[in-house]
């Protein structure tokens, strides 16, 4: 299964977009994807990673290197692609 890892945090308006459009990808089309969140002020290494280009998208699938799609907008076709590329 695919899953994508958001890191995000609790008071970011971009984070809450970023997810609802997931949701909808998810609802709208033929994959099945799974969405993990992550708040980054959780974890003081995620806040070093992440902290200013929180939402960050993050893909990955089972034998393939974590792939990072996109930070603050998500990027539906880096998404889609990520997603057709994975299907095979």
């Amino acid at each position: 299964m695919i899953r994508f890892t958001l890191y995000s945090r609790s008071y970011c308006h971009l984070c809450d977009d970023m997810l609802a459009a997931l949701n909808k990808l998810l609802a709208d089309s033929e994959f099945e994807f799974a969405v993990d969140v992550i708040d980054v002020d959780a974890d003081s290494d995620l806040v070093a990673l992440y902290d200013e280009l929180v939402p960050v998208l993050i893909a990955t699938k089972q034998g393939h290197e974590p792939t990072q799609l996109c930070h603050y907008f998500l990027d539906e076709p880096a998404v889609r692609s990520f997603l057709i590329d994975k299907k095979i």
